[in-house]
């Protein structure tokens, strides 16, 4: 039997379908082909298909294809080539799905490669019946106008159809015998419609691309040609099963014929010289091994290809260098065998190899894995023989690596930890894993009260490569909860968990509840959302009153409230929602005092029906097909809706009753909607609820019911037909709460835990209902102020209550909480004082045998690492015999508890195996035994080396410090052991990396590690040496980290009052069961008679009696029951010296002294001694001696003690020859006493006599005025000589007189002595300014002078100064250009002969260079200035002690520009010079009678003889007979005017011009008549008089 070709893309229910042969001869590719796009993508399709569609499609298509599938049959059989053709096209047809192509994207020729010979089932639908039948029905299209085919996909045709069937049958028939060949072709067209009917039927889906909507036309159009293809169809499987031997043994032949011809054309291909050249390929390949360490590795391989291919070898795809690891690798190629041998492997060898062979005609790679075990154990070379290993089996290889077993460690681990609301918390710890294997990370996982922990907005997590991190951004009541890290390697993972507690927010209003939490989403549809939340723990003081909830739609920052009064039950149902938007909630809390903060917003909720996004999500994903079949249907009644069923209450409160139905099953086509009635219990009097709002999905939520009344509901379907019959009525029902409150717990009891949390239990409510969980709540006893243990409910009826204060005694009450409310508080429990509770220790570990004996062994262990919160009392010790690997029964080795970490166990057998286990006590119990130790044979030991120490611990760890202890070894050999080495390695490292700390070996069985690195986890052991050499090392000690923990103190040294020294230690981690131990050298000192021991609280003491060399040592002291907190204090002989001192100094105390006795003269001549002690009390007493004699106040001596400063004076008033000798002031202060000397003898005393006269004169001297500051001088910045001084104690008639060389100097200024400042300017200081100069001050009370002395020396270096002052003021050199030629000047302030100038390079000066200094310009001129003239000039002013230069440049563009310059001015001066000009002789104005003759002559000069022309009034003057011009011998011209009249008047001018320039003299003639001045002149006096009268 054979599918058909819609079929053959999948898995039918028939076995029978499943063709075995036929599957096992298809190729790679229809294997891959059964998880490709396309099976999806056509199952999903068609699953939706109608079974008229599938009616249909083989009615459509069975009868107008029947010859195209026989004639398509016969080219497929005649073909010996089809079987390769189909291979061809399913690798076409893996391409095209490979690259998401669709079958319209493969233009194949041939189609035979789609047969499926194991048809793929159909995809099975995820949706319940319930939710099938809300699904919308297949749409319909009416149209009225006929049967239409639309087509618009590439490959949807009819012809297309034909050869999909036809390359079907052909790939068929190519597997078949004759007979069934012609089977095939006989019912081919028959059978094709059968089965195409049968698939319709069942709904199978199918790969073309039709959707179809039609379901009523399939039936009527059956035909007798599906009866008829019934009956051939049963015949050609009786066929088949007849004929498939024979076609397996012709495939046979056909796959062996097709490979030899393969061969011989790959063989003749070669042989042919254009195709020499061929690609690398491997003969041998590479071999993956697996090996154990230290053993050697070889790897082979053997490559053909032309040329001779290059062959290199990779380690996980880095090429492998033999000279960076001299000796690792050896790599070897001969004769075309290629060798990789790996050297003495480690785990660092497990890798992945590659061998690369690459010549010009491509590259070819082969793998191969190298896999390095290592034994977990001693490693015993004997255990190797031949390269074969005898090591046990059991070792394991994980998918994470190749380990026995990871030991995954947590370092640094958060402990409980507490926050509040809107805080950010970050939660980590590091993760040691050993053995590490690189390229390989952990998986981290967190979890939250056994849930997974997700990042989201509120928390992230993150992973550096060795620490784990969560970190919260904003932390919520939400967020509280116990938490747990998880790191899984493979199959092995550790885990550790803390809590964490979140306070709430302080309230913007005092009193105000605090926020709610977990609000989320109960229940969504269409018309309303039910959300739920916890109340809070904390309800501000007074009950809550109820609950507001806001909503906001997604996308937008609108809050609404959704109640207007409080609810209080805590499940709500929102409504006037618009349907497929989504929404977020938050809710708060209210009481009488105001509205709490608001909760953490719920997540975002769509107002879809639960079946709705069933729908949406389930929807296939296929591509639209471009094809739709429209079908001719007449318009049918719309069918009026049945009742809905199934209708009840799914919940009740005082506030809202919530209804559920299922939709009715005759409902017609269209959708419906619902109306809710409702009536009191009792009646029939119905009311429709929802008049104006129908209700579109199943469930509706009622509001606005009187509570406490009672009714019943029943619910309406309606649609365009009509409103159908209603459902059965509910059950009579009650509005109000039907979820009670639930009931107060009982039995509070509290339990010790730690130092600071207790564990509370209780019994649970009795009939509790959708309990939430529980609030905890505790008060500190007699404070009446209860403080909530968790803000977040917790389920169950057992809590930790964790940051409470030690010792303190506290009581806890318990509540339920379910969505109807807080119950009542329970019973108070009974107070409890918090401290650590005791258990019983943990068990021992690492178990190891000390020493043996014939019939004896010493075992050792290390102690429990929790010691149960008490001191550990004693071990007790099991054996039991190993025979042949079967142990035997435990016996007890002591009945007496042992209270060492060793113990001898005797009368046992010579050369028997023994295991041992160790359990340790204390007061609350015995512990349990450890774990089972390594089998131990008993024999006498003949080693010569000692045995492993024991007891090997660290404590006093510190960020680059610890002190490792050990204890001698019990076995120490043939001689006793001489000493210890201690080696180190960090925790990660390998066995190769271990490095001794002591060169020597040390006697002590201690040793402080110094050079730690901070932060890094080491391991530690120790072995002894005797004579004979160095023994087995120890157990490791650690993995320990290098870090100086919070809070931890040192131990400190005091001295008192007394002067006895002690040590000091404090303890703020102590459990109430902890003791401080303390000892010398790490051995205990509790019986030496020379320490005093006291502890008290937290704290210790230990006193020395009598300290001194005998007491050197290191001082530690332990505290028991903790984790190894402790300090240790170094007292060598330098520390001995301090201590002895200040134990001394605190016996006899001295009075502390600030400054020695000194002496100091003082303004008037007196002599002051004086000294400052650190302190004086009012007790302190000073005796004054002199010579040994105590001298006491009076006339000759002053005292005064200043007790707040500490200062002790003694004053005299003048200083005589009999008091030349010693002072001494003494001084005592209770016990302490004090002393200081002072003497003054000799020189000292001479010295100190004179001064105190000099002193006692010039205090006379200041009684009058006088000089504070004798005159000096300061030269100023103008370069002037300024002489000043400063006087004192002046008045208004102080008189101040200058004085040059015994000659007063009159002064312009008078003095006013302002500032207390004379001063007298002297400006352009030269050699006549020298002299003495003498200044006086003088008034009735007396007069002071002060000379200075300005001549010789003196003179020269204020000169030095001056022309220093003038040097420096010196401006830069700058160029100028003249018109002789090209200047370089400075300018100073002014110019002294004393100011040397000179030339850096010297300068022979001529009439063409000079140099000179004109005014403050300093110059030097280069006249007609040539190229040799170029150079750089240094212009050096000496001040008589040292030269300041000024450089000037003159060469490229400055000399350009300057010589231009030059050049310029040189011809405007010649020009000047030439030019024609009036010399003189002209006036400016004449005044001249009318009728005289005027004549005037002026000299002309300029070279050329200048060319002269006359104006009148601007205009030119032409000569005439009246007026006359001329010019004599180039230089004289001559004016005449004869008979002026006054027509002659006005402006005249002589205009000189030659090449050079022109010149306008102009003059002025007035001509007058003396009449007419005389008429004019009476006039003007006649005026007068009138205005004089």
């Amino acid at each position: 039997m054979s599918l058909p070709f819609y079929q053959k893309l999948h898995q039918h229910y028939d076995s029978s379908y499943r063709n075995r042969d036929l599957r096992t001869t298809m190729s790679q590719y229809q294997q891959e082909k059964k998880s490709s796009a396309i099976y999806t993508h056509g199952s999903t399709a068609y699953s939706s298909r109608s079974s008229a569609a599938h009616r249909q499609e083989s009615e459509a298509f069975s009868l107008a294809s029947a010859a195209s599938y026989q004639q398509q049959a016969s080219r497929a059989t005649a073909s010996t080539h089809a079987f390769a053709a189909s291979r061809k096209t399913a690798s076409a047809y893996d391409y095209g799905y490979s690259h998401g192509l669709t079958d319209s994207s493969l233009m194949l020729e041939d189609y035979s490669s789609k047969l499926s010979p194991q048809a793929k089932r159909a995809k099975k639908s995820l949706l319940s019946g319930e939710e099938k039948e809300n699904l919308p029905s297949d749409y319909m299209v009416p149209i009225f106008s006929g049967r239409q085919v639309h087509v618009s996909g590439l490959t949807d045709t009819e012809e297309e159809r034909i050869k999909e069937a036809a390359a079907y049958i052909a790939q068929r028939n190519l597997l078949a015998s004759e007979e069934g060949i012609m089977a095939s072709k006989q019912s081919a067209v028959s059978k094709q419609s059968a089965v195409s009917k049968q698939s319709a039927v069942s709904k199978q889906s199918t790969v073309s691309k039709q959707s179809t909507v039609s379901k009523q036309s399939a039936v009527s159009k059956q035909s007798a040609v599906s009866k008829q293809s019934a009956s051939t169809l049963h015949q050609e499987e009786a066929f088949e099963k007849k004929s498939r031997k024979v076609a397996i043994r012709e495939k046979a032949e056909h796959l062996s014929l097709t490979k030899t011809l393969e061969e011989t054309e790959a063989f003749h291909r070669k042989l042919n010289e254009d195709h020499l050249l061929h690609a690398p390929e491997f003969v041998i390949k590479p071999r993956s091994h697996t090996v154990w360490e230290k053993e050697n590795v070889k790897l082979h391989c053997s490559v053909s290809g032309w040329p001779e291919p290059r062959l290199t070898w990779y380690k996980n795809q880095v090429p492998i260098n033999v000279h960076a690891n001299p000796g690792k690798y050896i790599i070897e190629s001969r004769y075309g065998m290629h060798t990789l041998e790996i050297n003495a492997c480690d785990f660092e060898d497990t890798a992945q190899y590659r061998a690369s062979a690459m010549n010009v005609k491509g590259e070819l790679s082969a793998y191969a894995s190298v896999v390095v075990k290592r034994y977990k154990g001693e490693f015993d070379e004997t255990r190797f023989h031949a390269g074969v290993s005898t090591l046990p089996l059991s070792f394991a290889v994980t998918p994470y690596g190749y380990a026995s077993k990871f030991e995954i460690h947590f370092d640094d681990k958060f402990d409980v930890s507490f926050g509040r609301e809107g805080e950010t918390m970050s939660l980590g710890c590091r993760v040691v894993i050993t053995p590490e294997i690189k390229h390989f990370q952990p998986e981290i996982q967190w979890y939250r009260n056994g849930a997974p922990v997700s990042p989201s907005k509120w928390v992230q997590t993150h992973w550096s490569g060795d620490r784990a991190t969560l970190t919260f951004s904003h932390l919520n009541k939400e967020d509280e909860g116990l938490y747990t890290i998880r790191v899984r390697m493979g199959d092995y993972y550790e885990q550790y968990s803390a809590y964490v507690f979140v306070r709430d927010a302080d309230a913007e209003i005092e009193g105000a509840p605090a926020s709610p939490l977990d609000v989320v989403s109960l229940d969504a549809n269409k018309d309303y959302i039910i959300i739920s939340w916890k109340q809070p723990a904390v309800d501000g003081g007074s009950p809550i009153l109820g609950y507001f909830i806001d909503k906001c739609e997604v996308g937008t920052d609108s809050w609404s409230q959704c109640n207007d009064t409080p609810v209080k039950f805590a499940r709500f149902p929102v409504t006037g929602l618009i349907e497929g938007r989504s929404y977020i909630f938050r809710v708060r809390a209210v009481n009488k005092n105001g509205i709490g903060l608001p909760s953490r917003v719920s997540e975002p909720v769509a107002a879809l029906d639960p079946a709705e996004k069933a729908r949406l999500k389930s929807r296939p994903s296929a591509p639209w097909t471009g094809q739709i079949i429209v079908t001719e249907e007449e318009p049918t009644e719309g069918i009026v809706p049945g009742p809905p069923t199934d209708l009840s209450v799914t919940e009740a409160t005082r506030s809202y009753v919530v209804l559920s139905w299922k939709p009715p099953r005759q409902r017609g086509h269209e959708g419906i909607l619902y109306f809710v009635e409702k009536c009191d219990a009792g009646t029939e009097n119905w009311q429709r609820v929802n008049t104006e709002l129908p209700v579109k999905s199943p469930r509706f939520a009622l509001f606005d019911l009187a509570e406490g009344k009672s009714y019943r509901f029943r619910v309406r379907c309606s649609n365009s037909a009509g409103v159908g019959e209603p459902s059965e009525a509910t059950e009579v029902t009650v509005v109000g709460d039907k979820l009670d409150i639930p009931k107060p717990p009982g039995k509070i009891i509290p339990s010790r835990n730690t130092d600071t949390s207790v564990i509370v239990s209780w019994e649970e409510s009795k009939d509790a209902k959708e309990l939430v969980g529980y609030y905890i709540e505790s008060s500190v006893v007699g404070s009446g102020k209860w403080e909530p243990c968790n803000n977040n409910p917790v389920k169950g009826s057992r809590f930790t209550c964790h940051g409470l204060a030690t010792g303190q005694s506290y009581i806890f009450r318990v509540r339920a909480v379910n969505a109807a409310g807080l119950s009542e508080y329970s019973q108070d429990s009974e107070a409890i004082e918090v401290k650590a509770a005791i258990a019983a220790p943990s068990p021992p570990c690492d178990i190891t045998c000390l020493e043996s004996f014939r019939d004896s062994m010493v075992l050792g262990w290390k102690q429990p690492d929790k010691t149960g919160g008490a001191e550990i009392t004693g071990y007790y010790v099991n054996y039991r015999e190993v025979i042949d690997g079967v142990p035997g029964r435990w016996r007890e080795a002591n009945i007496k508890a042992v209270s060492d970490e060793a113990y001898k166990i005797s009368n046992l057998k010579e050369n028997m195996v023994y295991q041992f286990q160790v359990a340790a006590m204390n007061i609350a119990g015995l512990g349990v035994p450890s774990a089972v130790s390594e089998c131990f044979k008993c024999e006498e030991w003949t080693i010569a080396v000692p045995g492993p120490p024991h007891n090997v611990k660290y404590s006093e760890v510190r960020k680059t410090s610890l002190v490792l202890q050990w204890k001698p070894p019990v076995h120490s050999g043939r001689t006793p052991v001489t000493g210890y080495f201690v080696d180190l390695k960090e925790a990660n490292a390998k066995d190769d990396q271990w490095r001794g700390l002591n060169k020597a070996a040390i006697k002590n069985t201690y040793l402080r590690v110094q050079g730690l690195q901070e932060g890094v986890s080491y391991v530690l052991r120790v072995r002894a040496i005797n004579q004979a050499g160095v023994g087995k090392p120890s157990d490791l000690a650690g993995p320990v980290v290098a870090e100086t923990r919070p809070g931890t103190k040192e131990v400190v040294v005091n001295v008192d009052d007394d002067g006895v020294i002690s040590l000091n230690f404090e303890c703020d981690q102590m459990t109430p069961n902890s003791q401080f131990n303390w000892s010398k050298d790490y051995v205990p000192t509790e019986d030496s008679p020379r320490l005093d021991i006291e502890s008290k609280g937290n704290k210790t003491k230990m006193t020395f009696k009598d300290l001194g060399m005998e007491d050197l040592g290191i001082y530690s002291c332990d505290v028991t029951d903790t984790d190894g907190i402790g300090s240790s204090y170094l007292i060598d002989e330098e520390e001995l010296k301090r201590l002895l001192a200040l134990s001394q100094e605190h016996k006899f105390p001295t009075v502390p002294v600030k400054s020695e006795l000194a002496v100091e003269i003082l303004e008037k001549g007196q002599v002051r001694f004086w000294m400052q002690a650190e302190k004086l009390s009012a007790n302190t007493k000073v005796t004054y001696i002199f010579n040994d004699k105590e001298i006491f106040e009076g006339p000759k001596y002053k005292m005064h003690i200043d007790r707040n400063t500490g200062i002790i004076e003694m004053f005299m008033e003048k200083l005589q020859d009999e008091d030349e000798g010693t002072y001494t002031f003494q001084l005592q202060d209770g016990k302490a006493t004090g002393h200081s000397t002072l003497v003054l003898i000799g020189d000292v005393y001479k010295k100190l006599q004179k001064e105190a006269e000099f002193q006692r004169q010039e205090w006379i001297r200041k009684q009058g005025p006088h000089f504070a500051e004798y005159l000096s001088w300061e030269v100023t910045g103008e370069c002037n000589v300024l002489l000043k001084c400063k006087v004192a104690n002046i008045k208004k008639e102080t008189h101040i007189v200058w004085y040059k060389d015994e000659r007063e100097i009159s002064v312009d200024e008078k003095h006013d002595f302002k500032d207390g400042i004379c001063t007298l300017l002297i400006t352009e200081f030269s050699k006549k300014d020298a002299g003495i100069y003498e200044v006086i001050l003088k008034d009735d009370r007396g007069k002071d002078k002060s000379r200075l002395k300005l001549v010789d020396e003196a003179f020269k270096e204020l000169m030095t100064e001056v022309c220093k002052t003038i040097a420096l003021s010196a401006t830069d050199l700058k160029i100028q250009s003249t018109a002789e030629g090209i200047r370089l000047y400075s300018f100073v302030t002014y110019y002294v002969d004393d100011l040397k100038v000179n030339c850096g390079t010297p300068i022979k000066y001529t009439d063409r260079v000079k140099s000179g200094v004109t005014g403050e310009q300093i110059w030097l001129q280069i006249n007609e200035p040539t190229p040799n003239d170029k150079g750089k000039y240094i212009m050096e002013l000496f001040d008589g002690k040292t030269g300041h230069q000024k450089m000037v440049d003159l060469s490229g563009q400055a000399y350009d520009e300057a010589f231009a310059e030059f050049q310029r001015l040189k011809q405007a001066a010649i020009a000047e010079k030439n030019r024609a000009r009036v010399v003189g002789g002209l006036p400016d104005v004449v005044t001249i009678q009318e009728g005289k003759a005027l004549n005037l002559t002026c000299i002309v000069w300029g070279d050329p003889t200048p060319e002269v022309s006359w104006l009148k009034n601007e205009k030119p003057l032409v000569p005439d007979d009246h007026c006359s011009v001329k010019f004599e011998a180039g230089k004289t011209a001559y004016f005449t005017i004869n008979g002026v009249s006054t027509a002659d008047s006005g402006k005249y001018g002589l205009v000189v011009k030659n090449k050079y320039g022109s010149e306008i003299s102009d003059f002025t003639i007035s001509v007058f008549i003396p009449e007419e001045e005389a008429r004019k002149a009476t006039e003007q006096s006649q005026k007068g008089n009138k205005k004089s009268k």
